[in-house]
């Protein structure tokens, strides 16, 4: 078995092959797995052809099948911001769709490459990741977290701010490479704070990553 085929129960199985028996419904989880980006229902509605109600429909299908999230419109001008959807992070690697590993395996690549530290190809990757949208840096923070896989608990104290990750998405590899995983892991965690401004990443405590809660800490800028 390939990391990137991820084991799943029979219960998983069958929610996510019954979401994905419509042809529509398929082709509509195609398209999110297959962007660049997250695409909002005006999207995804011009690309099957439909109206929106029946495209939320598929959306929400999807959604309960843990195939796809659902995220609301970072937005600073006027207007209600869209909802937006992505390829579920946990879901990546299944369903003949790229997987985390794929991700992990270009970022290492570079790193050989370029003779760099794991560590500064993850602080360039965060950087690229955090360079969009606007809102508050924490928020966004922990969206990208959530984006990543890690399953974030946010745990806001008086002057900093623990992320509790509950999951490790690289767990086979952090299990006999962990400086070089967790290495990654904080430098994407530093460029993202670079890039979002007014954070700063204090420390990450690792723990044994297939029992996961390691735990980020991270500090508002004073100002």
């Amino acid at each position: 078995m390939s990391f990137d085929e991820v084991p799943m129960s029979e219960t998983e199985i069958q929610r996510e092959a019954r979401a994905l028996g419509d042809p529509t419904r398929y082709s509509i989880f195609r398209r999110i797995a297959d962007a660049d980006g997250p695409l909002s229902v005006a999207e995804l509605t011009a690309f099957v052809g439909l109206n929106h109600n029946a495209v939320r429909q598929h959306l929400a299908v999807l959604k309960d099948a843990g195939l796809v999230s659902e995220e609301r419109e970072l937005r600073t001008r006027p207007g209600r911001p869209s909802l937006l959807y992505r390829l579920h992070p946990e879901a990546a690697g299944k369903w003949s769709t790229l997987g985390s590993y794929e991700w992990l395996a270009r970022l290492l690549a570079e790193a050989v490459h370029e003779g760099a530290s794991v560590r500064d190809v993850g602080r360039r990757d965060g950087r690229r990741r955090g360079a969009s949208d606007g809102g508050d840096a924490v928020d966004r923070m922990e969206v990208e977290l959530l984006r990543g896989g890690f399953r974030p608990t946010r745990v806001d104290r008086a002057t900093t701010t623990d992320f509790v990750l509950g999951r490790c998405p690289f767990e086979e590899v952090a299990a006999t490479n962990p400086h070089e995983v967790c290495q990654l892991h904080l430098g994407l965690a530093e460029g993202l704070a670079d890039s979002l401004g007014d954070v700063t990443v204090e420390r990450l405590v690792k723990k044994d990553p297939r029992r996961a809660g390691c735990r980020l800490v991270i500090s508002r800028a004073t100002h």
